[in-house]
């Protein structure tokens, strides 16, 4: 008897399974497509109590899917301290893998992970994955909010490349070592690790030197098409954002990163941390996710559909910073 059933089979079964699956069964469905789902993801409301993965807490029935995507020479287990504190606030979580080969590509396939999701969600992105998350939410009615964790939040035209270009200071590109790899189509293609001699330094300084030495054997490589692939959208512009800046960011400039949020008009908050952010600090990380999760059903409940506390929250005290949206022009 075969491992699997057959491929189309499986394609033609795998986004009916999803829909309406739930606990185990919802883990199988995932795997065929490549993701990781707890046992409560996707399912509206689904959360950490009882043996079929849901809460039975008020309020947490109706609670987004936080969809967390990682970015380069990482993987979904590097949201495991975000994840473990989402979930016992009662969301259900999804850490789908990125491809990490193309941004078209890539954007494409979170797109498609998106699509097997039913009701509202917040789509997570760091790093690299914040191009990704740009993309892959254009024109999903069900995607809330959008929330980058030192993370490319690229313009139309806009590349990783052009914004490290236009905004230098990051380091990786001097701990990064290219890699030939074989396309699916016989040609060649280039991919990038970090140096594990440099790779706590650039991404994670103030994480153990054991768990970053760890993080470093298993990391997954970038394509050098994902690196110069320009964004083809920028979903910050129709849905509301949110934005962490790591003060001690050393591969991706904080000046760059303050740009990006200014000009996305995302609620901002800044913490001491290197670019793994959700690594070292998962804590602000959860909360900014939270915030945004919130703030959103807050604002789907009104009966004009726009959050008339919107203001009064940023001008609180102790508010994120927000930021304003204003035109810009790619940077070439």
């Amino acid at each position: 008897m075969p491992l699997l059933p057959p491929a189309s089979r499986i394609h033609r079964t795998a986004r009916s399974r999803l829909r309406r699956a739930s606990g185990a069964v919802a883990l199988v469905a995932a795997a065929l497509l490549g993701t990781v789902v707890p046992s409560h993801a996707g399912t509206p409301g689904g959360g950490d109590g009882g043996a079929g993965g849901t809460d039975s807490r008020p309020g947490h029935r109706d609670r987004p899917t936080v969809v967390l995507v990682h970015g380069a020479f990482s993987d979904g287990s590097a949201w495991r301290g975000v994840i473990k504190r989402l979930r016992h606030q009662g969301y259900p979580v999804i850490a789908p893998a990125n491809p990490l080969r193309d941004l078209a590509g890539d954007s494409a396939y979170i797109a498609s992970v998106l699509r097997t999701i039913e009701g509202p969600v917040v789509l997570v992105g760091h790093s690299y994955a914040g191009a990704v998350i740009s993309n892959a939410a254009a024109g999903d009615p069900d995607v809330k909010a959008l929330v980058y964790i030192a993370a490319f939040a690229l313009d139309v035209g806009e590349s990783t490349e052009t914004i490290s270009e236009a905004f230098p200071g990051g380091e990786v590109s001097e701990a990064v070592v290219p890699v030939p790899y074989t396309r699916p189509d016989g040609g060649t293609g280039t991919e990038f690790y970090v140096r594990r001699d440099r790779y706590r330094q650039v991404l994670m300084a103030d994480v153990p030197r054991r768990e970053a030495a760890l993080m470093a054997v298993y990391q997954r490589p970038i394509g050098l098409a994902a690196v110069t692939g320009v964004s083809r959208a920028a979903a910050w512009r129709t849905i509301p954002s949110w934005f962490l800046v790591a003060r001690e960011d050393r591969a991706l400039s904080p000046a760059a990163e303050r740009f990006m949020a200014r000009r996305a008009g995302a609620r901002t908050v800044e913490v001491d941390a290197p670019h793994f952010a959700h690594v070292s600090h998962p804590g602000p990380v959860a909360r900014l996710i939270t915030d945004a999760a919130e703030h959103t059903a807050h604002a789907a409940r009104l009966p004009d559909g726009h959050d008339r506390d919107a203001q009064d929250d940023r001008d609180r005290p102790g508010a994120p910073v927000a930021g304003r949206r204003a035109a810009q022009a790619p940077v070439a």
